[in-house]
């Protein structure tokens, strides 16, 4: 017995010792040098200069001298005057006069960038350049050029600028589409000024949403502030990545940083250096994510599409038929998974093209040709805030008293049938629903008047959800009810 024990202990570590040999070991970090040689000459370090005019040049007030920074001020924010720095003003003299001085450049900022064509443009992040009047651009081999502005996108935070060079290094260009997550990446830059600063990290994630125009590349490659504009580059040496933005709770690296994808860069500047500017498409639409519960009070089969809640009057959409309470779920034949989706999708269509949505209204999909508009310079929308009407007469089993809608009241709103709700208590009021808003729809099925709307309710089975298609002002939104919770 113990001989077996023995043996079969040999065995064990045996097999072990087999497995671990056979089992494939972490892959080592890479060596990057190679890569960084080849990629590093196109990656220039910016700084930008503003004029400081004679009226911004005046001296602090320091103030009382009971205040306990006072001391401090005066030592180190020296105000002119005959006794030169750090002399005191005589009291007995009244305030000493301050010079006027010439304009003068100051140091404004610094950021990074990348040459994409040997004869000069380089790309970089609109913040870095956002108010310049002057923009150095620095070669890793210290030569030295003042950078002209093409243009400079702000809501994609994408900028081209140009430098006059001829047989520049210049980066290659990637697809981001091929990036994996997981997959070896480095940034280059200039943290903080230190230039020709090199990091490594993986991707972390794909299309990651962050309430921008454009989708992001995540990775954990450290960058901080002076790295926005530099190149995120791959381990073949392509520029995949323009690294932007990095999410921190004290204005330092924390892990995670964000890089706009190369082929969205490219065609905005492209479109920078050919009109100096960037044309984006609009339908006039303002919408939202679709909740599970939503989807399923409508019959879709899943959370996706573009809730519409507002069509703007006389837009490209209104006259294509959209209403509120529709949900986009394709777009030119592509599937629209979230709203921001439909967001980069409608912005990247060219103004002036026809292109067909498909929306799910009333349980049932319907295509829809919609002339795509000009987006123009943000403006906020102003909604408008529908009154209440009437008095308080009871509720319903949903929590709601409805009047039908005056027929020059629909001609307004631009709705045909729904009820007015004149009270509101209960589910309803729980739910947020207020007095002077209108009912569209219950259950898929659209509301024509109040009676009808009352044979609607009457036939409800309360113990279930309800979904209401609701419009406030002048958007419309899906509300899920429970009446028999409340």
């Amino acid at each position: 017995m113990i001989k077996q024990r023995w043996l079969g202990s040999v065995l064990i570590a045996s097999a072990l010792a087999i497995s671990q040999t056979c089992v494939a070991q972490p892959a080592a970090p890479a060596d990057f040098s190679e890569l960084v040689e080849r990629t590093a000459p196109a990656v220039v370090n910016i700084r930008t200069t503003a004029r400081l005019s004679q009226h911004a040049q005046q001296f602090p007030d320091l103030g009382d001298e009971s205040d306990p920074g006072w001391e401090f001020f005066r030592r180190f924010m020296p105000q002119p005057g005959p006794g030169g720095p750090g002399a005191q003003p005589n009291p007995h003299q009244g305030p000493m006069p301050r010079t006027p001085r010439p304009d003068r450049e100051i140091p404004r900022g610094q950021g990074s960038g990348f040459i994409i064509s040997t004869d000069g443009y380089v790309i970089t992040n609109h913040h870095v350049v956002d108010g310049a009047d002057e923009i150095i651009v620095t070669l890793p081999d210290k030569r030295e050029f003042k950078a002209h502005l093409i243009g400079s996108d702000q809501r994609s935070d994408v900028a081209l600028v140009k430098i006059d060079g001829t047989a520049l290094p210049s980066s290659k260009i990637g697809d981001p589409a091929k990036l994996k997550v997981g997959e070896w990446v480095i940034a280059i830059g200039s943290p903080f000024g230190l230039q020709n600063t090199v990091t490594a990290g993986i991707v972390s994630a794909k299309g990651r949403e962050t309430g921008e125009l454009l989708p992001f590349i995540q990775t954990d490659a450290a960058v901080n502030p002076g790295n926005s504009g530099g190149p995120l580059i791959n381990m073949r040496g392509e520029v995949v990545g323009v690294n932007s933005q990095i999410f921190t709770t004290s204005g330092a690296y924390a892990g995670i940083s964000f890089a706009i994808p190369i082929d969205e860069a490219m065609r905005i500047g492209d479109q920078l250096r050919t009109t100096g500017k960037v044309v984006r498409g609009r339908i006039g639409v303002l919408i939202g994510e679709v909740s599970r519960e939503v989807a399923e009070a409508i019959g879709l089969q899943k959370a996706a599409g573009a809730l519409v809640s507002s069509v703007e009057g006389d837009g490209p959409a209104d006259k294509a038929g959209v209403k509120p309470g529709d949900v986009i779920i394709k777009y030119e034949s592509k599937p629209v998974e979230s709203s921001s989706d439909l967001r980069r999708m409608v912005a990247s269509t060219k103004p002036g093209a026809k292109v067909t949505a498909t929306v799910w209204r009333n349980g049932a999909p319907r295509d829809l040709q919609i002339t795509v508009g000009e987006m123009q310079p943000d403006q906020p929308h102003q909604a408008r805030a529908d009154q209440g009407h009437g008095a308080a007469p009871a509720v319903d089993g949903l929590g709601l008293a409805v009047s039908d809608i005056p027929a020059d009241q629909q001609k307004e709103l631009k709705i045909k049938g729904g009820v007015q709700v004149d009270n509101v208590d209960g589910a309803a009021a729980l739910a947020g629903i207020r007095s002077g808003d209108y009912i569209l729809s219950i259950n898929n099925t659209e509301v024509t008047n109040a009676k009808q709307y009352a044979e609607l309710v009457a036939k409800l089975d309360l113990n279930k959800a309800a979904a209401l298609l609701v419009r406030s002002g002048e958007q419309s939104r899906y509300v899920i009810l429970h009446p028999s919770e409340h």
